[in-house]
């Protein structure tokens, strides 16, 4: 009873641990997890790029001056 019970610990490891490395890299969980790995700081340009961008879309709609404060009666 306790051999079965350690047998199907290390086979579920053994499925467990690839599928969870593929999770963490955003990867297809079936797809080979020792291949070449997405590269993190591109990751972190590229999202820290796309926040500075939609940080200075709401600052410039924030600082527009409004259309009724020259609107002359």
């Amino acid at each position: 009873m306790k051999a079965k019970f350690v047998k199907g610990m290390l086979a579920g490891a053994v499925v467990a641990f690839p599928l969870g490395i593929n999770f963490g890299k955003d990867m297809p969980l079936l797809s080979n997890p020792f291949t070449a790995k997405p590269d993190i700081a591109d990751k972190v340009i590229e999202r820290t790029n796309s926040l500075i961008e939609d940080t200075k879309g709401a600052i410039h709609a924030a600082t527009e001056p409004s259309e009724d404060q020259f609107k002359k009666e």
